[in-house]
């Protein structure tokens, strides 16, 4: 169990101790009883796609992918396992610092509200993410003014800067096999709209378990994500939980509420959560592509399945997505998502 005597850690299990008394059961009890299945069969297998392939033969894969699955993997992606182990380094670096100097001191030159942990909000066990982040705006990612600037500060720049690359890549190749002659969002998510995320989650030993990442889907156009190898992360497929082994070498890609709205359903923002771990940490970095907040995510026609589909959702500014997804939360303690925007009678996989 996590001790909340280190200095480094956050209070968690002081300030949430009631939530993980109060539960009844473990949190995934239903995942763990409800089926006779092995391990195995509880074990999500997503397609890995090695972008050194042939062009044509990407674009298929990376198509077929957000369409069936909503998560793949990439490998030979251009972002180097060494940068990689370089700032996995620096994060746990970074999250040993003293928990008071966290909270007080911003991280280099980044705003002192990049940092959190827990859920502030949270009001039953269901809705605690058992986890400490920094979420670096990518406006203030400026390579240091001097040769003694901080190592970390460069490697978080070099990081953003290849995940940003990489995710313009895969954007722009879903993007394509999708529009007409109408405003591409992919052009408007640029580096000063998008976030880099350093995760880390603290085991818990509570005999409910905990959420390290609470259930949810992403609010971005697109996700990369590279993971430790603690494992911990899991979707939601068929009505079931299924967690993804860590794969060495590749990184995580999957598609955003934005992606799946703007695709009018041919693309899938998949429902995923971490488990923390009883006995270890994990940490993770993850790099969100976004548009600017006045964008326009206008759904298309589409002539999917050889008929015509009419739009499934209304208009909506990013700005205006976000804005709601706050009051949800602030009302309902969730997100309710895309769903605030289907267009009645609309169909798809929400």
């Amino acid at each position: 169990m996590m001790n909340d005597d280190d200095d480094s850690n956050p209070p968690l299990m002081a300030t949430y101790k009631h939530l993980l008394d109060s539960h009844p059961r473990r949190l995934d009890a239903d995942d763990r009883t409800t089926t006779t299945d092995d391990d195995h069969s509880r074990r999500c297998v997503l397609p890995v796609i090695d972008l050194q392939h042939g062009e044509d033969q990407c674009r298929e894969a990376i198509v077929r992918a957000a369409s069936e699955s909503g998560f793949f993997q990439v490998t030979n992606h251009g972002v180097p396992q060494a940068l990689l182990d370089e700032l996995h380094e620096a994060q746990v670096a970074v999250f040993r610092r003293p928990f008071q100097r966290k909270v007080r001191e911003p991280l280099l030159d980044f705003s002192p509200e990049s940092y959190r942990w827990g859920t502030p909000a949270a009001m039953r066990l269901e809705q605690l993410s058992w986890s400490e982040a920094y979420h670096l705006p990518m406006t203030t990612c400026t390579p240091p003014a001097t040769s003694s600037g901080d190592k970390t500060r460069l490697v978080i720049e070099e990081v953003s800067t290849a995940m940003s690359e990489l995710a313009q890549q895969l954007a722009g190749i879903l993007a394509a096999d999708l529009r007409g002659d109408e405003e591409d969002v992919v052009s408007r998510c640029t580096r000063s709209t998008c976030f880099l995320r350093l995760n880390r989650y603290p085991p818990c030993g509570a005999a409910s378990g905990a959420f390290g990442l609470c259930p949810h889907t992403d609010s971005d156009f697109l996700t990369i994500l590279h993971q430790d190898g603690v494992g911990g992360l899991q979707l939601r497929k068929g009505g079931r939980w299924l967690a993804v082994e860590p794969n060495p070498g590749a990184l995580i890609v999957n598609v955003g509420d934005l992606l799946q709205a703007w695709s009018n359903d041919r693309y899938r923002s998949v429902e995923h959560r971490v488990m923390a771990s009883a006995a270890s940490e994990r940490f993770s970095v993850a790099f969100f592509l976004c548009p600017a907040y006045d964008t326009l995510i206008r759904p298309r026609s589409s002539t999917a399945g050889g008929g015509d589909r009419p739009p499934r959702y209304k208009s909506f500014t990013f700005g205006e997505y976000r804005n709601q997804i706050r009051e949800d939360v602030r009302l309902t303690g969730r997100k309710l998502g895309l769903r605030r925007f289907r267009i009645q009678g609309g169909g798809g996989p929400l």
